[in-house]
């Protein structure tokens, strides 16, 4: 292989690895936006559970007797 087509062979290498380098790097960023607002929602709905408490919780007071056969 001549030095003039190594050359080239690397510069292809070269861009197809800073391409695909800038789309990772984009999902990347669309991913973290993804995340925060996945979190932002998660705190939210915690925080209308946390505003419930156990008496608005139905079901919660039949969790907490035992089953019959105790």
């Amino acid at each position: 292989m001549s030095e003039q087509n190594r050359i080239a062979d690397l510069e292809s290498r070269l861009a197809f690895q800073e391409d695909a380098l800038d789309k990772m790097s984009n999902e990347m960023a669309q991913q973290a936006i993804e995340i925060d607002r996945l979190n932002r929602i998660v705190k939210h709905l915690s925080d209308q559970v946390k505003l419930l408490g156990p008496d608005n919780n139905p079901g919660a007071a039949e969790a907490d007797v035992p089953p019959p056969h105790y």
